[in-house]
């Protein structure tokens, strides 16, 4: 890797241990050089155990114990303590494909601040929670065009990757504006970064959980549209009315 910049790729976690081992191994075995930073949101089952029996180098495990839990919270504290030149999230349950993690470490070098994940396939998620995603992404865009941000063709992806130094910077300075307990961190990044900012994108097949259990729930939903300016306000309030209580 001579001339070429360092990465980190961070995975939230939750009570992965049916998977996570498989997922680590995975990934150092495709990737040696590339660190993996593990951000836990303080698990209740093994999963910390399991990782840390792998003793794998390059592999570090950081239990959040703190009181603002979820997606976004634990991939923005990964960024901060990256000490790498990029970054990318994915999931541990191999929704995302890991030999996406090289396509978007390439894509960096090229130059860009920001790599976007695009989903060609939906089916796994199945009808309820795609519509839920094409309604995010809908009324998250109108948002985006209204302030003259950065759009891309897939705002709900949790595959991304970017500039550790730009988005620290997104995270230190405007991440009070973010739904830290939500998942839909990519939305508060191109919300808050500077309009030029210079993205690309790449395509995947998004896939079925190959274990455990989704962590997408009622509360999940609600905190996606709340995002989305008083618009999407509106209809957090009237589902949390109908179908979400706190």
């Amino acid at each position: 890797m001579a001339g070429r910049k360092t990465f980190t790729i961070i995975l939230p976690t939750y009570n992965e241990e049916e998977g996570i081992a498989n997922m680590v191994t995975s990934l150092r075995a495709m990737y040696p050089d590339f660190r993996i930073l593990i951000m836990d949101d303080n698990s209740t089952d093994r999963t910390k155990e399991i990782v840390d029996a792998l003793e794998m180098d390059n592999v570090k495990f950081v239990v959040r114990d703190s009181d603002v839990r979820g997606v976004t919270a634990s991939v923005c504290d990964g960024i901060l303590m990256a000490g790498t030149d990029y970054f990318m999230c994915m999931d541990s349950d191999f929704q995302h494909p890991i030999e996406a993690a090289g396509r978007i470490y390439d894509e960096l070098n090229k130059g860009y601040d920001l790599v976007i994940g695009v989903r060609v396939n939906r089916r796994a998620l199945g009808f309820k929670r795609s519509m839920g995603s094409w309604a995010f992404h809908i009324l998250a865009t109108s948002v985006l065009f209204v302030h003259g941000k950065k759009k891309t063709k897939d705002i709900a992806s949790g595959l991304f990757g970017g500039d550790v130094e730009l988005f620290s910077k997104v995270i230190n300075e405007e991440g009070s504006k973010f739904e830290m307990r939500g998942f839909k961190l990519l939305y508060d990044f191109l919300r808050n970064a500077p309009s030029d900012v210079n993205a690309s994108e790449i395509k995947y097949e998004f896939s079925k959980r190959a274990s455990g259990s989704s962590k997408v729930s009622p509360k999940v939903i609600y905190l996606s549209f709340h995002q989305c300016g008083v618009v999407g306000r509106f209809f957090a309030g009237i589902y949390k009315i109908i179908f979400y209580r706190q």
